[in-house]
């Protein structure tokens, strides 16, 4: 295997050389995890890997743990196929959203990614708000953002699809219909499919990644199912997170469907999502205006002279609460895993007093 056609790069290394502290240490790559195991890329071949001991007891949150696209210091033993973590080397991106119920808790969906590909359909599934989401959270995550409008064949009217979200896709964001029964506008994806880059396909279930995924690899890896002519939301097929090494040498990373994105400390990716309206608040006569009845507000201006819709702002002023909700959640946590890893330090004191 090349890891170098799998994206490493001199920093990566300086940054594997930094916490190597044995020769028998070796760099490698999160192809796939599942409760806790990882299948990892290395120059000599896969292995199957879990964390060290002293790795997960150290580790406090789903965060410090590996993710699909990470670069890991593992140990291998190529005679049983398998190895052990001992680091995650520092990430340049990585795509997060707060996990499912009620807990205030990270994960993080793919690591290192260089272009998001957020796959929309372009049947009755069609929603500009999901989309807002997905943007918020790509710009959130380090990566470059591309708006991926799948199903073309299947739309009616896909000028006026495409005003829509062409009209909420600030910053230059690319939109790109495509057609997998076609073929039409895959040869536009081709800019961001490069040797050596990472790509991740990420949409809510049925929007045709898998489909995207067997088109670009020119075989049918990914298991798809066929949409009834009664559900246009389709069924997600893809059941976890995997890189997929493309025939030029770019990296793929499917996802499963999403059903629930919910946010995750998102603050600067609210600013480039939403940026006309933050370059709108900041021509308000109020500092703190909240665009509602303020005198002087330029936000609710623009939107009684056509420039920005309503709806933006309803979505805008939602996610904004959103998130003030989770980073009160999330310091609440903190506090919680801080009393108990001072119980736990506490305990093992008085345990070495006794012997």
């Amino acid at each position: 295997m090349n890891l170098v056609t799998m994206g490493l790069t001199d920093k990566i290394l300086n940054d594997f050389n930094t916490v190597k502290t044995s020769d028998d240490l070796i760099i490698g790559r999160v192809a796939l995890e599942h409760k806790r195991m990882y299948r990892v890329w290395t120059e000599q071949g896969e292995v199957l890997c879990e964390v060290s001991g002293k790795f997960s007891f150290q580790s406090h949150t789903r965060e410090d743990f590996p993710a699909v696209g990470d670069w890991v210091s593992l140990k291998p033993r190529f005679d049983e196929g398998r190895g052990t973590i001992y680091a995650v080397l520092p990430r340049k991106s990585k795509f997060s959203r707060k996990s499912a119920g009620d807990t205030a808790e990270e994960q993080i969906v793919a690591a290192n990614v260089d272009t998001v590909l957020l796959v929309n359909s372009l049947n009755e599934n069609l929603n500009l708000r999901r989309i807002e989401r997905y943007l918020l959270l790509t710009w959130e995550s380090g990566a470059n953002p591309v708006i991926v409008l799948s199903k073309a064949d299947l739309c009616q009217d896909i000028t006026a699809r495409l005003a829509e979200v062409e009209a909420i896709a600030y910053g230059g964001v690319p939109v790109i219909p495509i057609s997998s029964e076609t073929m039409s506008g895959f040869e536009k994806l081709e800019d961001f499919l490069r040797p050596g880059k990472t790509v991740a396909l990420l949409g809510s279930s049925g929007v045709g990644k898998s489909t995207i995924t067997n088109r670009l690899l020119g075989e049918e890896k990914q298991l798809v199912q066929e949409i009834r002519e009664d559900d246009a939301k389709g069924r997600h097929t893809t059941t976890h997170r995997e890189l997929i090494l493309l025939p030029n040498g770019c990296i793929l990373i499917d996802t499963p469907g999403m059903r629930e994105l919910q946010l995750w400390e998102s603050a600067d990716g609210l600013m480039e999502t939403f940026s006309e309206i933050e370059e709108l608040s900041s021509q308000c006569r109020f500092r703190d205006c909240k665009h509602k009845d303020e005198p002087g507000c330029a936000v609710v201006k623009a939107i009684e002279d056509g420039f920005v819709e309503a709806d933006r702002l309803f979505s805008y002023n939602k996610l904004q609460k959103e998130l003030a909700f989770i980073e009160r959640k999330a310091d609440k946590r903190a506090q919680s895993e801080e009393r108990k890893q001072w119980k736990q330090i506490n305990k093992q004191m008085k345990q070495r007093k006794s012997r």
